[in-house]
């Protein structure tokens, strides 16, 4: 997304460093994000309690699905690993303000982030706009800090939609898929635009909902969606079609126009593996090695096995070949003994 040892002193203490006037606007802003939690939590309520059952349930037995049928399978991965505490509510908690990095400035917030946060009085955006970037320096090293700046920020400005965006996005990347849900929900209901329908719908897949990522898929078809948001709900949706044993389905949920080795993208390595991964999964092994090695051809960052993967299927079937033609010399063998 240095800072002056005023504002980190006024974060701790939940009052920006300004004049008395910005005090009172402080405290009356802070009343309206109550009341609008409130709101929130009253609106959303029905979906947050079905999202926390699912949660448990789910526990920390998450499927070991291959990278390429679920979006940020590392990410989710290990916060699978790490797991969580189950006791812990999954809204966000006002208490003590996290530490924030000296480096977390306003200033790497996005502009359309930044115009936003001015609906806020000026003190309190700067607050907000902090921990907001404390949270995307943080999100690749520690998550769940990461996340902790991210509560912070929404619980001082929860009717701001990008603010309940940053907290949804935070929460999938730190592993609780039930919060994630729920604040973006609450991002797409206060916010224009198609909201972050495949990761949604991969946070349904998480608690263990498939049908309602496939849902999500069939919503987004009305909808005009960036081609590299559609290339991952499809991928979403196949894999929760794996999900439910539809293997063939989830291999037809990727077939498109822009499934073409001849017209890249950069995204065709990510769709391209898609697909060879289910297909490997559906049985179809020579279709799958031809689709993992058109994946490591368009992967120009290196950021899949897909090389990896086209040579062990390609062991898989020569072993397989080997076996077989050992059986049949042996029964050759029998048969002229017989004889």
């Amino acid at each position: 997304m240095s800072s002056a040892e005023a504002v980190q002193a006024d974060d701790s203490t939940d009052a920006p460093s300004a004049v008395e006037a910005d005090d009172v606007d402080r405290e009356d802003d802070e009343i309206d994000e109550r009341d609008s939690t409130e709101r929130d939590a009253d609106e959303s309520g029905a979906d947050d309690r079905e999202d926390e059952r699912a949660a448990d349930e789910a526990g920390d037995s998450r499927r070991d699905d291959s990278d390429s049928d679920q979006r940020g399978s590392d990410r989710r991965d290990d916060a699978g690993d790490r797991g969580r505490d189950r006791d812990e509510e999954s809204a966000p908690v006002r208490g003590r303000a996290p530490e924030l990095p000296e480096d977390a400035d306003i200033s790497l917030l996005d502009p359309e982030i930044r115009g936003e946060l001015r609906s806020l009085p000026k003190g309190l955006a700067e607050i907000v706009g902090r921990h907001l970037a404390a949270a995307g320096l943080l999100i690749d090293s520690e998550p769940e800090l990461a996340l902790e700046h991210a509560r912070h920020a929404r619980s001082k400005a929860a009717r701001v939609g990008v603010v309940r965006e940053a907290a949804g996005l935070t929460a999938y990347f730190a592993g609780e898929w039930a919060e994630a849900l729920s604040e973006l929900r609450a991002a797409r209901r206060m916010t224009t635009g198609t909201g972050h329908l495949a990761i949604m719908a991969d946070c349904e897949r998480a608690l263990g909902r498939p049908e309602r990522a496939i849902e999500l898929a069939r919503e987004a078809k009305g909808l005009k969606l960036p081609d590299e948001e559609a290339v991952e709900l499809r991928i979403v949706a196949a894999g929760a079609r794996r999900d439910m044993g539809q293997l063939d389905a989830a291999v037809v949920a990727l077939q498109g126009p822009d499934l073409d080795p001849g017209h890249r993208t950069e995204f065709s390595a990510r769709l391209f593996y898609a697909y060879a991964d289910n297909l490997a999964a559906a049985g179809r092994t020579e279709e799958a090695v031809k689709w993992f090695l058109n994946a490591a051809e368009a992967d120009d960052e290196g950021e899949t096995d897909a090389a990896e993967r086209a040579f062990e299927l390609t062991e898989d079937v020569q072993d397989a070949g080997d076996g077989e033609t050992a059986n049949d010399d042996a029964e050759s063998t029998e048969d002229a003994g017989d004889k």
